[in-house]
């Protein structure tokens, strides 16, 4: 059976850390792949950026490209709506039966599982690995495997705000996702 990681988030845009988590994972649990999940609209976020869904496909393939292990799966894309975890699990599970699904969390979203829809049955259906995240705390009563990764605080809403302030983003993005930002004009960026 294979082993599959998935790393769901609005990856606006995709960044050194969301890799660098992926990569760690990958690793650390000896997982066959990683699946780079974006979400259509997150239940517990608002939509603040004017990218469109296929400028967040696009700079994931910048992302990923090269690593034999990471996958980009769009299902939650395809479903449109709110993007509850526990839907797109059972989908996933009944088309891909062979495989054995790990949601990979950060330590915010680990504080904030009590509140994940249908938390107890979703804990049912799959494993969760969870990452170290500046400022967050790991302490929950639910059973998720930890896996120490590198602290770098970046974040997607820190790297938006820096190309719409004119900064540099040089070493936190791939150079691929950098040049499709600029020749977008996204994220402000002129």
């Amino acid at each position: 059976m294979k082993k599959v990681g998935i790393l769901g988030g609005t990856f606006d845009p995709p960044h050194i850390g969301h890799l660098i988590i992926a990569d760690q994972v990958w690793q650390q649990c000896q997982l066959d792949e990683i699946w780079f999940m974006p979400n259509y609209l997150p239940p517990h976020k608002e939509k603040t950026s004017t990218t469109t869904n296929s400028d967040r496909i696009q700079m994931l393939k910048y992302a990923i490209e090269g690593h034999p292990a990471f996958k980009i799966e769009l299902i939650e894309m395809e479903r449109n709506g709110k993007s509850f975890t526990y839907d797109t699990i059972r989908l996933l599970k009944k088309r891909e039966p062979d495989k054995k699904f790990y949601f990979i969390i950060g330590a915010d979203m680990i504080e904030y599982l009590p509140n994940w829809h249908k938390i107890d049955q979703l804990m049912k259906l799959i494993s969760f690995i969870g990452v170290n995240r500046p400022g967050f705390k790991r302490e929950t009563t639910y059973p998720i495997h930890y896996v120490e990764i590198p602290s770098i605080q970046i974040s997607s809403s820190m790297i938006r705000n820096f190309i719409a302030k004119g900064m540099s983003v040089k070493y936190l993005l791939p150079e691929a996702i950098i040049q499709y930002i600029e020749e977008h004009g996204l994220y402000g960026k002129k």
